[in-house]
Formats: structure tokens, sequence, C-alpha cells
């Protein structure tokens, strides 16, 4: 028994990427990045509750290119993982399994999360522009 070889499951290596194995990657790293975005969120609470100079210091950061950058990418985080979350509830109820649905839905995925994300902040810049002087 000791000298038997025993069948090894087929990996990344094996696999030709597909929509939905690249999505289900995306939707591991998307949980992390939400983690890490939900600790920047505590950081920037506690900064404004501890006082100006430690807000300051995190509007510091947030406000700069880096932070915006961090920001965009979070935005798109969070949307992509809730749009991806509710492909798999219509997974969980039986729905969707086809290769053409699951193909269609993943390209869905990806496109509703980069729309949300850009017609959010358009929204966003948009009413933070100053508004015309009142007359």
């Amino acid at each position: 028994m000791a000298g038997v070889q025993r069948p090894r499951a087929p990996h990344l290596q094996v696999y030709r990427p597909q929509i939905s194995s690249v999505l289900s990657i995306f939707h591991r790293m998307t949980g992390c990045a939400l983690g890490v975005g939900t600790l920047l969120l505590a950081w920037w609470l506690l900064a404004a509750a501890t006082g100006p100079e430690a807000f300051a210091t995190a509007q510091g950061f947030f406000g700069s290119w880096f932070g915006r950058l961090v920001l965009f990418g979070f935005t798109w985080a969070l949307s992509y993982h809730f749009l991806n979350g509710i492909r798999h509830l219509f997974w969980d109820a039986g729905l969707g399994f086809e290769l053409s649905t699951m193909a269609k839905s993943g390209w869905a995925v990806l496109v509703g999360s980069v729309a949300i994300t850009l017609a959010l902040w358009v929204l966003g810049y948009a009413m933070a522009a100053p508004q015309g002087v009142p007359a």
C-alpha cells in the first residue's frame, strides 16, 4: 500500500482559465481588499473622532493621488463583490449554471462593476464641485 501513487487533483496548471474561474479568484481577492478597505474606513472614522490633527492626517492621505487610487479600487472591489454576490445567490437557487449563462452573467458583473464605479465617482466629483454663487 505504501507504494501506491494516488491521483492528484487537477489545478491551475492543468485547466485553461475560464471566465468563471477568473471571476472566482477576483471574488476572493476583492473580499480581502474589502477587509483592508474597512480598516482604512475605521482609521478615517477614528481620526475624525480623535481631533482635527488626526483627521487632517487621514484626509491628507485620502486626498492624495495614492489615497484616491486606493478609494477608487475600494469602490470597484465593493461594486464587483456586490454584483458577483448576487450572481452567486442565483447559483444558490439553482439558476444560471448553463455555460452560456455563466459567461454572460460573468461579463455582466465585470461591465456592471466598472460602470457603477465610474458612475459613483463622476457623481461624487459633480456633487463636490463648487456650485455657482447665488445671485
